[in-house]
């Protein structure tokens, strides 16, 4: 049953009226005032889509709690607006949800990019909408407000292999999940492959990170379908050759790599499948020719629950979205309250410590508890957040 406690503490919907096309803001809860969260734009998104990805960062918030850190989580919301962030008038209707928005951001709700969205196109139109940031709200939290955005300015500007440290980290997270799954159970990585759904900036880091511990990435699906290869396909070679949008030109395949329908990626001959671009990927229908041992949830609630239940009982493990793709998030408040700096190294390293500690307690905790990771996860929200209350209070 759902109670006051539980239900969002605000929720938003928003008509352009230009276009008719809808977006939503749900704010699921304050810390200190201010609420976290990522703007998405997808066709079809929803108004209860956009709630539960507010309550996951509400988890994700409180999950990454460290009395000793510097950063202190905020609460959780999220931003999303039903359009194709390909459709011409797409960038307009963004300029005038964030104008819509505008007292909200500047009060309340930290925001950045989801999927659909880049960061620095939520920052161009941003500023059209008359923003100082898309984060000021949190600029009064910070002790040397100053210090703090040049640090964070200096950490989107550093390069890794040509590509930016934001768009590396989130990936970095998810690919040190796999592995603590791996090592908890002795598998080696040189005998693991892996089925990547996404090749954008979270699924393309994460396919990078894996490939480089060694495992074998056998799959890739994007827009235009499935490519693979039983013998793993070259992720360098495919992350120069992609779009913007994560779409993998077909002519720097090699003879060997396949083009294979879209969904092939979840029957693929893989003991890690990695959702990392859409929600709802994994339905009940579906789920039935997976072979995998592992789900690890790059995406934000690619699995359905029912569906979840269904895999359970077959042994496949999910290792949860709150946990996996909470380093993105992370990184951004751990470099911005100063708990590491605007360097390549220290950022990866600190993002590894952290998501190998925090994956291996939900894994102790499932097994201790005799539940899966995601009611593990759940588990330790619970437990944390009456903690973050009694320190801050619920709306303060």
């Amino acid at each position: 049953m759902t109670t006051q406690r539980d239900a969002p503490l605000m929720t938003l919907a928003w008509t352009d009226h230009v276009t008719g096309r809808q977006g939503f803001l749900v704010v699921d809860r304050l810390v200190r005032g201010v609420a976290s969260g990522g703007l998405r734009m997808r066709p079809g998104c929803t108004l209860e889509e956009v709630a539960g990805l507010a309550r996951g960062m509400t988890m994700k918030e409180a999950l990454h709690y460290n009395p000793e850190g510097r950063y202190i989580p905020l609460g959780g919301a999220k931003g999303g607006i039903d359009c194709d962030p390909r459709d011409p008038e797409a960038y307009d209707v963004l300029v005038r949800y964030l104008r819509a928005m505008k007292p909200y951001i500047e009060r309340f709700w930290t925001t950045g990019e989801d999927l659909g969205l880049t960061q620095e196109l939520v920052d161009r139109a941003a500023s059209e909408a008359g923003l100082v940031s898309s984060i000021q709200a949190v600029y009064p939290l910070l002790d040397d407000e100053a210090a703090a955005r040049r640090r964070l300015a200096d950490a989107f500007a550093v390069e890794v292999d040509g590509i930016g440290l934001d768009g590396l980290v989130g990936g970095c997270g998810v690919a040190e999940s796999v592995l603590t799954a791996l090592d908890r159970a002795g598998v080696p990585y040189a005998e693991t492959r892996v089925a990547v759904q996404g090749f954008g900036t979270m699924g393309g880091a994460t396919a990078r990170f894996l490939a480089r511990a060694g495992l074998a990435v056998v799959a890739v699906a994007d827009v235009k379908g499935t490519i693979a290869n039983p013998d793993g396909l070259d992720v360098e070679a495919l992350l120069a050759a992609r779009d913007a949008y994560g779409t993998v030109d077909r002519s720097a395949l090699r003879p060997a790599d396949r083009e294979l329908p879209g969904d092939a990626w979840l029957s693929a001959d893989a003991d890690v499948l990695v959702p990392a671009a859409v929600s709802y990927a994994v339905d009940t229908e579906n789920q039935a020719g997976i072979g995998a041992r592992w789900i690890v949830e790059a995406a934000n609630m690619p699995v359905l629950p029912e569906a979840e239940e269904l895999l359970a009982a077959r042994g496949v493990t999910v290792l949860p979205d709150v946990v996996v793709n909470s380093g993105t998030n992370a990184w951004w408040w751990w470099t911005l309250f100063g708990d590491i700096g605007a360097d390549a190294d220290e950022a990866f390293a600190y993002t590894r410590r952290s998501m190998r500690a925090l994956v291996g307690r939900m894994l102790d905790r499932a097994e201790a508890d005799g539940t899966s990771p995601r009611a593990a996860a759940h588990a330790l929200v619970a437990d944390r957040l009456p903690v973050i209350a009694e320190r801050f209070g619920w709306y303060r």
